[in-house]
């Protein structure tokens, strides 16, 4: 398990949601970063939240529907 994340180059906190690596999270992540690059909102993938600090607060998401929705308006 993972989480992926959305966070805002300037801003505090970020969106997350919890997914299994793989090629479904591959192409997820690389559409997506494709669509908001030019907002400066990078997607990382981090083993578990409690370890990153720097990305809090965490807006956790049920899934990768409501994660894309969120991220597009960070």
């Amino acid at each position: 398990m993972c989480y992926l994340i959305a966070k805002k180059f300037d801003k505090t906190g970020c969106i997350a949601v919890r997914s299994k690596h793989g090629k479904v999270l591959a192409d997820f992540t690389t559409k997506l970063q494709r669509e908001l690059a030019p907002q400066a909102i990078q997607l990382v993938t981090i083993s578990r939240p409690s370890a990153y600090g720097e990305y809090e607060p965490y807006v956790i998401v049920e899934n990768m529907e409501q994660f894309e929705v969120k991220a597009r308006v960070l």
